[in-house]
């Protein structure tokens, strides 16, 4: 009650209090442009360090991939710079009045929903292409181990990492040229044709793992050798189908959100158009 006296005593005098005064809609828009612009800074900066983690943790699984992807994380870090950056060039034109830069933000903003459209659906649509990918690459990594130094490390990493052996499990091993010709070299004889090493990443654990060779009773009961049962392919399958829909699904909803900021952009820059028009006069 008394709230509503003093607003109608100070309205007869021809100025209203602030807590009565109407909030125009200028002033809403720039700040819900400049909330979203944070947001969209700060979802390129996990963007960006979403590139550094994948450059750092990733590059020997995409190493062993028959599909190629050597630049996803170059990607990555070039998509989190360039929306980090243009998220404080949106602040700036909102802080600024700049209205050729929110325009700007806008149409780079169309540019960001264009590609999260195509990333998410891609990811969603070649789900199975990307594991078939690691399916033909553990195996090639298996029959070539020995011949390429980068394509074993990452191998063995893998297999460490997944605990793991093989692609499809250890007896992919033994169509190996590697695994036959280390069992005659431990062995110091031809010995039997089935004999074959595994390497020392196919472990369980490192001391007291009967791996180089294989002695014959490790071909029934494996786990007596101390080798890990599951292959590669499974674990890797496993991790691609659990996590790109996940990962698909988040793009889509991120680039969505866009039409929001696109929208913000050009009403707002529609908005001061006029009004620095109207001040060059």
């Amino acid at each position: 009650m008394l709230l509503k006296v003093l607003c109608f005593n100070t309205s007869e005098l021809g100025a209203a209090p602030p807590c009565c005064r109407a909030v125009g809609v200028m002033p809403l828009l720039r700040l819900a442009l400049l909330i979203f612009s944070f947001l969209f800074w700060a979802a390129g900066l996990a963007i960006f360090t979403l590139g550094v983690w994948a450059q750092a943790s990733l590059s020997d699984y995409m190493l062993l991939s028959a599909n190629r992807y050597p630049n996803a994380p170059i990607i990555l870090l070039g998509t989190g710079a360039a929306v980090t950056a243009w998220g404080f060039l949106g602040c700036l034109g909102v802080a600024a009045n700049l209205p050729y830069l929110l325009r700007a933000y806008g149409f780079f903003q169309l540019a960001t929903l264009m590609g999260g459209l195509a990333a998410g659906l891609s990811g969603l649509f070649y789900r199975e292409d990307i594991a078939e990918g690691f399916r033909s690459g553990l195996k090639k990594a298996v029959l070539d181990y020995g011949e390429d130094e980068g394509h074993a490390d990452a191998l063995d990493s893998l297999q460490r990492a997944l605990e793991c052996c093989g692609a499809e499990g250890w007896r992919d091993w033994l169509m190996s040229d590697w695994a036959i010709q280390d069992a005659v070299y431990s062995t110091g004889s031809l010995g039997n044709d089935s004999s074959v090493s595994l390497p020392d990443s196919c472990c369980i654990k490192r001391k007291g793992c009967r791996n180089r060779p294989l002695p014959e009773s490790g071909f029934r009961n494996i786990k007596l050798a101390g080798i890990h049962t599951h292959g590669c392919f499974l674990k890797v399958f496993s991790l691609v189908n659990d996590n790109v829909f996940h990962i698909a699904a988040t793009v889509l909803g991120l680039a969505f959100t866009q039409v929001a900021g696109i929208a913000l952009a050009c009403l707002l820059a529609n908005r001061l158009s006029p009004r620095l028009r109207r001040r060059a006069r």
